[in-house]
């Protein structure tokens, strides 16, 4: 029986789709002039095909010489330094052999960077982090620029790897496309004791080899991070709208499923090209209604922040015209249904025993939650990922996920919430827009007003913690940290200091034009603060002593100063000039500094996401 979709997310859906026509129509049409019914590399002269066949050896020279059957591009973001990316270098043999056994012919197009945020953290590295996803989006279209291709595999997991990949492909929008992950590592350390040795060490109660012992058993094997920050939330996101195999996300690397999946992956790509009778370009899969079912599924596991700037970045992409606005709608009417690090003690595979993926799908669409009517990669219509990936007897198929949660402390039904609203919410005021995450800050903490401190760097933060002038009711203050400052650094590594501040029961709240990850916890942050203070917001224009407002209830963020004293104030400070943002690869994206558009619009340098925004000077 079909269920009515709920009304706050069918007003939403119609507004964005209504807002986003022209763009969208203009979009689709480019799409569908691309697209081809034969085998793309049929239209190169002979030169130009040659080179495309002369590495190759055996059938896949042969394949790819005549083209006649369909040419699946893989593009990877392997390396032996991430432990969530290293498992991939073993896919790109797996997808060709079954390629083949599909009647295809898969290549490696090309590789794209991955930086670690986990390596980068606090260190001058983190600067480039968010414009790698600018990067791996130019990297993907060089992979997919030589006419080559029918189809792509997008091998991926982390933070601003996926949206890179994704924002890459939808500019190919006219090609199937299908994300592989490459699943979690082994739980470790219990994430409670992580944190707890973090903040002794913060406070100087532990050592560094303390530290270093906590950590290395949390982090520990190939695979993902298994607490629920950026790198999950990207995989949870992608599979509830439609962009992986059904239960593909979390199945742990090494394992024969893996594999099984990976291999199904290759083969249902060969399926959905344009040369088969099932044809699912991207551009079709990611529209309005799955961009909604993107937001909804982020909201009701409270994950990631940086989704509000990448789900923004992709639905522009695709023409589509996502709002903060949109996001705060939407949290209104979507209930909080999962507890996983940092917004509760249990860990990805916690949530996977409990259910799910699949068991979230069902509550969602069961609730009228989620658009059941869209296409995926796996086929038409969203109840095909009710259902989870098995082996049975070395044969892959799919079954019935559970009905019911395995562990209510971890996932819980619709109609029983960990809260009746999303664990994202904006925020207004005198200070612009922000965002803050709530679902791991206790309803006591959601207030705070007190004097500000403020700062343009976090090492000046850790500073202030140490030398015991943080001892106080106070509201942080961290700017020059957006986008056009310095690259909109993530500042979680401020989260074991401030957590002590707050242990010693002061209430303390961090304000910032900064990012603060999906490993934010249980500190009130106001982040992604916009217009930023390089752009001239009012964040610039805060002094110590000020008192700040946060109040997550309300969704206000403001600084108690009249308004006439306000706007008779200069900015305090300046961003670094170019001359001085250099060293560790900085100077080298200075372009993209000076290019970027606001937290709001997805932070993206490929131009404005809505047709009325006027870029700064």
């Amino acid at each position: 029986m079909s269920v009515p979709l709920n009304p706050v997310v069918a007003e939403v859906t119609a507004r964005i789709a209504t807002r986003s026509a022209a763009t969208r129509s203009a979009y689709l049409s480019r799409m569908a002039a691309a697209a081809t019914p034969r085998p793309m590399r049929a239209g190169l002269g002979c030169s130009n095909l040659a080179h495309g066949f002369a590495a190759c050896a055996g059938p896949d020279r042969l394949a790819v010489k005549g083209a006649s059957v369909p040419g699946v591009a893989i593009v990877s973001a392997y390396n032996d330094m991430l432990s969530a990316h290293q498992p991939f270098l073993e896919f790109p043999a797996w997808i060709k052999d079954a390629t083949r056994q599909a009647g295809g012919v898969a290549q490696f197009a090309g590789g794209v960077p991955a930086m670690c945020d986990g390596i980068t953290q606090g260190r001058p590295g983190m600067e480039l982090s968010l414009f790698s996803r600018e990067v791996i989006a130019m990297a993907t279209g060089v992979a997919l620029a030589h006419d080559m291709f029918d189809g792509a595999l997008l091998l991926g997991v982390c933070d601003k790897i996926v949206p890179g990949l994704l924002i890459g492909a939808l500019a190919f929008g006219h090609l199937p496309t299908i994300l592989v992950p490459a699943g979690p590592m082994a739980s470790g350390l219990p994430n409670a004791e992580k944190a707890r040795v973090r903040q002794a060490f913060a406070e100087g109660k532990a050592s560094r080899d303390d530290l270093l012992a906590a950590e290395s058993a949390s982090y520990h094997s190939p695979g993902t991070c298994t607490f629920y920050g950026t790198a999950n939330s990207n995989q949870l996101v992608v599979e509830v709208m439609g962009l992986h195999l059904p239960g593909a996300s979390f199945i742990p690397p090494g394992t024969p499923l893996r594999r099984a999946v990976t291999e199904a992956a290759a083969r249902r790509v060969v399926e959905i090209t344009a040369q088969g009778d099932q044809y699912t370009p991207i551009a079709q899969v990611v529209d309005e209604k799955s961009v909604v079912n993107g937001v909804i599924a982020l909201l009701a596991t409270g994950g990631s922040t940086n989704h509000t700037l990448h789900l923004v970045a992709i639905a522009a992409a695709a023409g589509i015209q996502l709002t903060w606005d949109d996001f705060s709608d939407l949290s209104a009417a979507v209930p909080l249904l999962t507890r996983v690090y940092p917004n509760g003690t249990a860990d990805i595979n916690h949530f996977v025993a409990a259910g799910g993926v699949q068991l979230l799908i069902s509550e969602l669409l069961d609730a009228g939650l989620l658009h059941a009517d869209v296409s995926t990669v796996a086929g038409p219509g969203l109840d095909r990922y009710r259902q989870e990936p098995v082996l049975d007897n070395g044969v892959l198929r799919w079954r019935d996920g559970l009905s019911q949660s395995g562990d209510l402390d971890v996932l819980r039904p619709f109609a029983d919430p960990f809260a009746p609203d999303g664990g994202l919410r904006m925020l207004t005021g005198n200070l612009g827009r922000a965002v803050v995450k709530v679902s791991a800050v206790a309803a006591e903490h959601r207030v705070v007003e007190a004097p500000a401190r403020v700062f343009t760097t976090q090492e000046a933060v850790v500073e202030a913690f140490r030398a015991g002038e943080l001892d106080r009711d106070v509201v942080i203050v961290l700017r020059q940290q957006g986008p056009r400052a310095n690259g909109m650094p993530e500042l979680h590594g401020l989260t074991p200091s401030l957590s002590a501040v707050m242990s010693r029961g002061y209430r303390v709240a961090l304000v910032t034009d900064g990012r603060m990850s999906g490993a934010s916890g249980k500190i009130p942050a106001a982040i992604h603060c916009t217009p930023e203070a390089a752009a001239g917001g009012p964040i610039a224009l805060i002094h110590d002593g000020d008192l700040v407002r946060l109040d997550a209830e309300a969704g206000r963020v403001d600084v108690l100063v009249d308004a006439d004293v306000l706007a008779a104030r200069l900015p305090v400070d300046a961003p670094p000039l170019d001359s001085e943002w250099t060293g560790t690869g900085r100077d080298l994206f200075a372009a993209l500094r000076r290019s970027v558009g606001p937290a709001d619009h997805g932070a993206s340098v490929f131009g404005p996401a809505f047709p009325d925004l006027v870029p700064a000077s």
